[in-house]
């Protein structure tokens, strides 16, 4: 009797701040589908034991997405979930595991490209986002040479990302968020993403249609300038779709699971 196949595997990385928490309502949802799934906490980021202070680059920030990834194993392929900041942590672990993912989902996330540098995508989100929109958020820096951390303040968790999401995830946003950073100064540094690594894996692009922390009109500029191979929309869903829209998020997973994993 031949061996029953293995559930098809997600692996989920989160925005800045965040950690593997943030998947609480999806985790179980998809595995009632009948799929694996795998929320990882980044260095310095949720459960994570690091501190911010030991973390200088996006390298370092993703070894723990990089050591789920080496642990696949070799034939074996999964479907990789990069949400919000968390799109650049997806995109590192394309580039350095492209035979380990079958297709990558960038969830209303910041998307690099491998035509410019890899700054490039942040620094275009930073020129056009106002900075009355970043409320109370703060930016100090640490280490030498200093690094830009993003600390979020309780009114733009509340009014910003977590808008639309039921007040019991507020609650656990303001509990839980740390301080994080996009490691600007590394990625200004940084090779480009290549074509041959980073772009052989198929992306999907899912659209927050409410997301007032990444505005939809940006998530569409992301997608013109870097094209993939479908885009879906969660109606209703604010930044935190996970939150938000569970049921509908839980559906587009499996759609793409099914189409392209």
């Amino acid at each position: 009797m031949a061996a029953a196949a293995k559930p098809k595997h997600f692996v989920a990385v989160h925005g800045v701040g965040h950690g593997a928490w943030v998947y609480y309502k999806l985790k179980p949802r998809i595995e009632a589908a009948g799929y694996q799934f795998t929320p990882v906490s980044l260095a310095a980021a949720g459960n994570n034991g690091k501190k911010l202070e030991e973390v200088r680059s996006l390298h370092d920030y993703t070894i723990p997405l990089q050591e789920v990834l080496a642990a696949v194993p070799e034939g074996e392929k999964v479907i990789l979930i990069g949400h919000s900041g968390g799109g650049y942590a997806a995109a590192y672990g394309m580039e350095k595991y492209p035979e380990k993912i079958s297709v990558a989902v960038f969830l209303n996330a910041l998307m690099p490209d491998s035509k410019n540098k890899p700054s490039y995508i942040i620094d275009e989100y930073l020129a056009r986002t106002p900075i009355e929109a970043w409320m109370d958020t703060q930016f100090p820096t640490y280490g030498d040479p200093p690094i830009t951390a993003l600390v979020v303040g309780p009114k733009f968790i509340s009014e910003s990302l977590y808008n639309l999401s039921p007040l019991e995830d507020q609650a656990l946003g303001h509990l839980s968020v740390r301080p994080g950073s996009l490691f600007m100064e590394d990625l200004a540094t940084m090779d480009k993403f290549s074509d041959e690594r980073y772009g052989s894996v198929p992306r999907v692009y899912v659209i927050a249609a409410e997301d007032k922390t990444i505005p939809p009109s940006f998530q569409k500029w992301q997608i013109e300038n870097n094209p993939v191979v479908e885009v879906k929309e969660i109606k209703g869903a604010d930044h935190m779709p996970m939150f938000t829209q569970p049921d509908a998020l839980c559906k587009c997973l499996v759609e793409i699971a099914e189409k392209h994993g």
